[in-house]
């Protein structure tokens, strides 16, 4: 296994409800790393620019009026198989799919209020850290 970098996103419903501490002990308890965080609130704009991957979709709309709701905490997330990892810990898209114990299943309330965004490739990875972070915002811990 390598060890990856990720983009994990704290969405505004799970920041509402005051579980970002919760959730980054899940991450860190895994052998995820926190290796930059950022606190921000995107505008409708950013959101669609973060989101243009699904611009064709059905629902881009209510996605990027959902992640522009409120306060998000991005962060970039590093240790061995990250992406994999991070996706496993999150579950399922829709959180009645998702296993007992991931992070959706405990404190998502919808498919679209999912509480957490996670990259889904490495590609895909170091195109939304870039989005988020320089280079100069990243302190790996190893």
């Amino acid at each position: 296994m390598a060890v990856q970098r990720t983009l994990s996103i704290i969405k505004p419903d799970a920041v509402g409800k005051n579980v970002i501490g919760d959730i980054i002990r899940r991450f860190e308890e895994n052998g995820l790393a926190v290796i930059a965080a950022r606190m921000v609130r995107l505008s409708k704009r950013e959101a669609g620019a973060f989101y243009a991957v699904h611009a064709e979709r059905p629902f881009y709309g209510e996605l990027c009026d959902f992640i522009a709701s409120g306060p998000v905490l991005a962060m970039v997330l590093e240790g061995q198989n990250a992406i994999a990892l991070n996706r496993q810990l999150m579950g399922a898209t829709n959180p009645k799919e998702a296993e007992a114990g991931t992070i959706r299943a405990d404190h998502a309330d919808s498919i679209d209020a999912n509480a957490v965004h996670g990259s889904d490739s490495a590609e895909n990875a170091a195109k939304e850290i870039a989005f988020f972070f320089s280079d100069l915002d990243i302190h790996s811990r190893r």
